[in-house]
């Protein structure tokens, strides 16, 4: 028999046939070989502690238990009749799922999964790792269903009146009497910037994080906040003040908050086996070749492009994670776009720069994007994501903005160097245009930019709607 993994009735439990290899002297089998096995779909669960508990008579009958960890269980010797109740709130909560477990077979059980067992041979040795340590604190956090509760019905092959349970199984609650244990948690960090402020309008139940709420750059916030059962962190947070970055304070404050803080995330991700998504920037390239991939080398100009690129490079080192790499965002605060509109209703024909190339990314389309990359489990890695459409300059973009509101005022077209004159600027990349074919085959949906940026701008010179104290 090949090693194979079935899938169940209950979501994320699954059942692993293990070759066993038997002679005179008895068996062999690997119970656990992380490289097949994840090969074959098992999740890289990271166990860290392996547990045996031996069952000295036929009929004894231990759970059920939904600790705070996954597990991944099997016998050592002889045989037990498994059973697993689905206490996760949703709606395959109190599903039942039962699997005969000899030598050849295993279950991998995911956390909030209640885990039973009843032993069928003597002296059998049951055996299960798990990827947390237990604790009298873990303990806290467990979550127990009764073995002869009637709406589970779990039909065990030796009658529970005849089997051998403990006091503590025997106090369990009923199915009607249990608190579903919650969904993974979602932690957005920087929700108070434009694409912060989109992701939570979109992310429904997520936990949206300031400053304020987590400083990532310091350690001892980090590590003060539960990231207990977070499933998903988003880092939105990131320091974008491109010219302040290459002054003696500014590169300080950038390099804490887009290195420093995305390593702090990147050991909590690790440690809770949470997926870690991180908003990188085009400013990682230095705007050479007229169009980046994913997997072109880091060549920043300046210290706030070294920060990214230093950020994408920890975050990379842990393998569940997405490094969604966007360029100019527009969203709900201070922007390029909103700039040009006040020019234009001030009068104010500007000189806007028309040799830095790229496409506009609005920050609902971007935050659209993460979710589905995130839900719908795209492979891990780096997707480049903007809007589509044709590249522009920026003096095209603001001539775009002009037209658009009706502004008499013009638009000139400078160099780069012309606009820099006097100014103390940071190395911007000449062409920031990303190739997002690898987000388009993911499914992502990327809508013109230019059809985004109509409808961004009627919407902010549309009037006001009148409120029901006025009149």
């Amino acid at each position: 028999m090949a090693l194979s993994i079935r899938e169940t009735a209950i979501p994320g439990l699954l059942v692993i046939d293990l070759p066993v290899h038997g002679d005179p002297r008895g068996w062999f089998k690997e119970n656990w070989q992380r490289e097949k096995m994840l090969a074959l779909g098992l999740p890289d669960f990271a166990p860290v502690q392996h547990n045996m508990s031996h069952n000295v008579d036929v009929g004894v009958t231990r759970g059920f238990h939904a600790e705070p960890w996954d597990k991944m269980v099997s016998v050592a010797s002889g045989r037990v009749f498994g059973a697993w109740v689905d206490l996760r709130d949703g709606e395959t909560f109190g599903r039942l799922v039962t699997v005969e477990i000899g030598p050849g077979t295993s279950v991998f059980v995911p956390r909030g999964v209640g885990n039973a067992y009843q032993s069928l041979e003597k002296h059998t040795t049951y055996s299960y790792l798990v990827n947390g340590h237990w604790s009298e604190v873990a303990r806290d956090r467990y979550t127990f269903v009764n073995l002869a509760d009637e709406t589970i019905a779990c039909p065990w092959p030796i009658p529970l009146s005849e089997s051998i349970r403990s006091d503590a199984d025997l106090g369990h609650p009923s199915l009607a009497a249990v608190t579903p244990v919650p969904r993974p948690r979602t932690v957005i960090v920087g929700a108070g910037g434009q694409l912060g402020r989109a992701l939570g309008a979109l992310w429904s139940g997520a936990e949206l994080l300031t400053r304020t709420d987590l400083d990532v750059a310091d350690r001892s916030s980090v590590e003060a906040f539960d990231f207990d059962n977070v499933g998903i962190i988003i880092d939105a947070a990131a320091w974008t003040a491109v010219d302040a970055a290459e002054t003696p304070e500014g590169s300080k404050e950038c390099w804490a908050a887009n290195v420093t803080g995305v390593g702090h995330l990147v050991e909590v991700a690790r440690r809770h086996r949470a997926t870690l998504v991180l908003v990188s920037s085009d400013y990682v390239f230095n705007g050479e070749i007229e169009e980046h991939s994913e997997d072109e080398p880091f060549s920043p100009l300046g210290v706030y492009g070294a920060s990214k690129a230093a950020g994408d490079a920890l975050v990379q080192t842990w393998n569940r994670h997405y490094v969604v790499r966007t360029s100019w965002v527009v969203g709900d605060g201070r922007n390029f776009v909103r700039t040009m509109m006040d020019l234009a209703e001030r009068g104010i024909s500007p000189s806007v720069v028309d040799d830095q190339v790229g496409r506009l990314t609005f920050a609902e389309d971007l935050a659209r994007a993460i979710q589905h990359l995130v839900t719908t489990q795209a492979p891990f890695g780096t997707y480049n994501v903007t809007n589509a459409g044709p590249p522009q300059s920026w003096r095209d973009i603001a001539a775009d903005i002009f037209a658009h509101v009706g502004a008499a005022g013009t638009v000139t077209g400078v160099s780069t160097e012309e606009y820099g004159h006097g100014k103390n600027l940071a190395p911007r990349p000449r062409n920031s245009v990303l190739n997002l074919a690898k987000a388009t085959a993911a499914g992502v949906e990327l809508p013109d930019a230019g059809q985004r940026l109509c409808r961004y701008v009627a919407g902010l010179s549309a009037p006001a709607e009148p409120s029901g104290n006025e009149g």
